[in-house]
């Protein structure tokens, strides 16, 4: 079921291409980009694993307020 072909992405463009034409298609594909490679940026900065996130916590300034 992951496999996907030649031909369903052409039928899948085609179907992408009637629904928005032309003229949008552009726009839309440059804010896909924009949007994975923000996604890629804010997923590199977050803390990876139970140390890391357990690290985070100990040095959040909530801790420090309560003092």
């Amino acid at each position: 079921m992951g496999n996907i072909g030649m031909g369903e992405l052409i039928v899948i463009f085609l179907i992408i291409l009637l629904l928005f034409g032309t003229k949008r298609l552009p726009e839309i594909g440059g804010a896909l980009g924009k949007a994975i490679k923000e996604f890629k940026k804010a997923a590199k900065d977050l803390p990876t694993g139970q140390a890391g996130i357990q690290e985070e916590v100990k040095e959040s300034p909530q801790d420090e307020q309560k003092k």
